[in-house]
């Protein structure tokens, strides 16, 4: 692309979030020749090296709405979930500011899992046969009359925890208690989804849209569970890999033809032209690729393996996005392996401690095939401290899955802090 399309004056950018995916995006937005300051809101210790903190929360739109104006901000990146669906992209707008991301009807498609599941039925999209409740009774005839195993979802956002596959009756009714009784998820649990328990490998797919365009990344694989061959309870990812060994050029054009292009159309016909990273969830069954749920925003820890990959300039794609020119642009990516393995504090994904010192991360990135991504990490008196459940994100390129995964475990030998916990199995199924 010919950048003199744009004003090749230098960007200030504020980036929105803490964890490991800011800081990659961040990491790679900080290796274009037009990038500014870079901010960070709320950041954490490695976003720091690259740009500036400011302690306001994702979530707090006003407050981050009064920074850029202030700071005279050129582009801002929403990236997690929660401000996308309290519309910090239509609030940005109406202030005449630019920003990444979707709106908050586009963001929907995450947001509501009962507004996702009508639009695939609407848009005769594959996904598991579902049904929507927000009556109590309601919900639990219908697990009592349904063959097993169902799986019962939260429809609202709950950072990647609300699923319960039941495999018994007993099972299901705990599951719809706990959200709809307990009111363990709050708001987001005042609707559920029952569907179908679909069987197969999960794979994670990415597009960039401007709306009107779309460009697919390389396929992902996550390893959502905490345990080593996937066990234990469901976590916000533990480690991804990049490309995914069991995606080929014949399946990846199917799910563009019956899954990416029907959903971006979908999307315009509702009057809601999605912008932003689409990221659906895919499950390959025995009957083709299904949608498990959708995302409206780069994946964690996908984004870590991504931005190891990626050629493009990722501002020129940011600014494209917003133009709706991203047609005018090809997107690059390294033909080769990456994958990130998450190193998470004791405890996690249930209650852990915080202020744990971190040693090594400098002898862990002496191999330039290894980038540390920083997650929940702080700085307190010149030390990096634990300061989250997912604490680091250890990424590695190689020409071969089985390369990358090599250097990015022998990385982590040299690693520590108390209490850290990964799994030792990434990747290890495709080897």
């Amino acid at each position: 692309m010919d950048n003199s399309t744009y004003n090749n004056s230098k960007k200030d950018i504020l980036i929105i979030g803490g964890g490991g995916r800011e800081h990659a995006v961040g990491w790679k937005i900080s290796q274009s020749k037009r990038a500014g300051k870079l901010f960070f809101a709320p950041g954490n210790a490695g976003t720091e090296e690259i740009g500036e903190n400011t302690d306001i929360k994702a979530t707090d739109i006003p407050s981050l709405l009064n920074f850029a104006i202030n700071k005279k901000i050129d582009i801002t990146l929403a990236l997690p979930d929660d401000p996308l669906a309290l519309g910090i992209v239509d609030e940005f707008r109406k202030n005449g500011l630019r920003i990444f991301g979707p709106t908050k009807n586009s963001a929907k498609l995450e947001s509501s899992k009962a507004f996702a599941k009508n639009f695939m039925k609407k848009y005769s999209l594959p996904t598991a046969n579902f049904e929507v409740f927000n009556d109590f009774d309601n919900a639990i005839g219908y697990v009592s009359d349904h063959s097993l195993p169902v799986v019962v979802k939260v429809s609202g956002l709950a950072l990647g925890k609300g699923v319960f596959i039941c495999k018994t009756k007993n099972e299901a009714i705990t599951a719809i208690e706990e959200i709809m009784k307990k009111n363990s998820f709050g708001e987001a649990g005042k609707e559920i989804v029952i569907e179908e328990f679909l069987e197969g490998p999960e794979i994670s797919i990415h597009v960039f849209s401007d709306g009107k365009n779309y460009s697919i990344f390389p396929s992902s694989g996550d390893h959502k569970r905490i345990g080593e061959e996937d066990s234990g309870p469901n976590t916000g990812g533990m480690g991804t890999i990049v490309p995914h060994p069991l995606t080929n050029e014949i399946l990846l054009k199917k799910i563009e033809e019956s899954i990416i292009i029907p959903t971006l159309e979908g999307m315009k016909k509702e009057g809601s032209p999605f912008q932003g990273v689409l990221y659906p969830g895919l499950i390959l069954t025995k009957n083709g690729p299904k949608i498990l749920e959708f995302n409206a925003r780069f994946g964690d820890p996908e984004t870590q393996s991504y931005m190891r990959l990626l050629e493009t300039d990722l501002l020129d794609i940011v600014e494209s996005c917003i133009r709706e020119t991203l047609n005018t642009i090809k997107i690059k990516w390294r033909q080769e392996s990456a994958c990130t393995i998450v190193l998470a504090s004791k405890g996690y994904p249930a209650g852990y401690e915080k202020g744990k010192e971190i040693n090594g991360i400098v002898k862990a990135e002496d191999n330039t095939s290894v980038k540390v991504f920083h997650a929940g990490t702080k700085k307190e008196n010149e030390k990096i401290i634990t300061n989250g459940g997912r604490v680091l994100g250890v990424s590695a390129v190689g020409r071969t899955l089985k390369e990358a995964l090599d250097i990015a475990y022998e990385a982590i030998n040299k690693i520590s802090f108390e209490g850290m916990q990964y799994r030792k199995d990434i990747g290890k199924k495709y080897l």
